[in-house]
């Protein structure tokens, strides 16, 4: 007995040390089963507690008066499977007749407190079934991203969500985004993973850093095309305009929408082109908006009007081009001037760090999840890098990306160097240095229409 309890003092010992310095490791040892034993043998009497129960069907209540049997009692959700996940519990629940997703979302915070979990979010899968994700702990305090993610062309992992789950900048599902946060809020590390996320993908990178090139410049190995003050960027939005409208001849003439063509292999973007002929897509990072968008002369008036309608049509017609925006920010509204909030309607995925004012969250998210305006604002100073993400949807979730150095951003872009495509189009903009010879892209020249 003395030799058990020594070693049971020890384990509960590492136990606690282990929850206390290594969270993640505490989970995958011991908290996963503590959990699951938890859940399961407290269901019934939490959800009956939490009103996510129904009384039960007429027919029992008859059968049980008919047989003399005792009374049946109310009804939770049934589980369908508990997936242990190396971050907390996935619960899939089928909801019983008259029950709503609803209910069960509005009841995720009593989940939490009665399951003793760190989180607990629900959504609804289908209809009838409810997927309810628990953490056990505080993902986001220490962001470890999975060692294997499901990457695929145009759509990489940036951060992690706080149910545990990788969250992807898909660019085929979403375009254009915008991304707002203050001065040392985490903005500048969301754009580097960013960055070395699509560094090793095919993909040309064109960035504009009117900050004089301190943020993207260091990249420069990486990138197709670089601009770093409003004259250079006006120019060069030029050139990705005439460079878009170029691809749109190439789409029609080779859409091949004769009688003999399946509907389902006429092209109306680059991605339904042969690889042969698909261009480059294009990803414009645009790391601070207002110093394009700000003037103090009428020549400086012109060169305003001029970048913004070029951003305006890029967001419009760009996403059947194979060109996509990431806008990038401190503020960005109605105060800098006509055509903003034009722009800012294109810009469908939304991602706010922490901000200075309320009316900065509400521009990221009033006109599309209001509740994620509160959420935002309450992002503490402590927590660098925590962000709140949406979209036209609705739908919202807070995230946190990896910390990368700029070291880190500005190896893995020299790594990736030779990828780099040179578009013709864009080699007057080429930053001027020196390391592997870039990999020449399909010209994309213009061709009549298809008859």
């Amino acid at each position: 007995m003395t030799w058990l309890t020594v070693a049971l003092v020890l384990v509960v010992a590492a136990a606690g040390l282990l929850r206390w310095r290594r969270p993640a490791w505490y989970w995958l040892t011991f908290g996963v089963t503590l959990a699951t034993l938890r859940v399961l043998l407290r269901y019934p009497s939490v959800m009956d507690a939490c009103g996510l129960t129904v009384p039960a069907p007429r027919w029992r209540l008859t059968l049980a008066r008919m047989t003399n049997r005792a009374i049946p009692g109310p009804r939770a959700p049934r589980i369908l499977r508990v997936r242990p996940t190396r971050t907390g519990l996935v619960l899939r629940l089928k909801l019983r007749p008259g029950q709503d997703a609803f209910d069960v979302a509005a009841s995720c915070d009593r989940l939490r407190h009665s399951f003793a979990m760190y989180g607990v979010t629900s959504r609804e899968l289908r209809s009838g079934v409810v997927e309810v994700r628990m953490t056990g702990y505080d993902v986001l305090k220490r962001v470890q991203m999975p060692a294997k993610c499901d990457t695929r062309p145009m759509r990489v992992p940036v951060a992690l969500r706080e149910d545990g789950a990788v969250h992807f900048r898909d660019y085929r599902a979403v375009p254009h985004a915008l991304t707002l946060g203050a001065t040392e809020s985490g903005k500048s590390v969301y754009q580097r993973n960013l960055v070395a996320a699509l560094a090793p993908q095919r993909v040309a990178l064109v960035g504009i850093d009117c900050k004089q090139g301190v943020e993207l410049f260091p990249l420069a190995r990486r990138f197709s095309a670089l601009a770093d003050n409003p004259d250079t960027a006006a120019e060069l939005l030029d050139a990705l305009v005439a460079h878009m409208e170029d691809v749109y001849q190439l789409i029609r003439a080779e859409q091949r929408i004769t009688a003999d063509v399946p509907d389902a292999e006429i092209a109306a973007d680059i991605w339904k082109l042969p690889d042969d002929l698909r261009p480059v897509p294009i990803v414009v990072l645009v790391d601070e908006v207002a110093e394009l968008a700000l003037f103090a002369t009428k020549e400086e008036e012109k060169r305003r009007d001029r970048i913004i309608t070029a951003l305006a049509r890029l967001a419009q017609l760009g996403r059947a081009a194979g060109i996509y925006l990431e806008i990038c920010g401190q503020r960005f509204g109605s105060e800098l001037g006509k055509g903003i909030t034009m722009l800012r309607a294109q810009l469908t995925g939304r991602t706010a760090h922490r901000v200075n004012d309320e009316s900065s969250a509400n521009m990221a998210f009033g006109d599309i999840a209001p509740d994620a305006v509160l959420a935002a604002i309450q992002i503490s100073t402590d927590m660098p890098g925590v962000a709140i993400t949406g979209d036209s949807t609705g739908g919202w979730a807070r995230i946190r990306a990896p910390h990368t150095s700029l070291r880190q951003a500005v190896n893995t872009c020299n790594r990736y160097a030779d990828l780099a495509p040179d578009l013709p189009a864009l080699a007057p903009f080429r930053p001027a240095l020196g390391g592997p010879k870039p990999i020449p892209a399909p010209a994309v020249e213009s061709a009549p229409a298809a008859a």
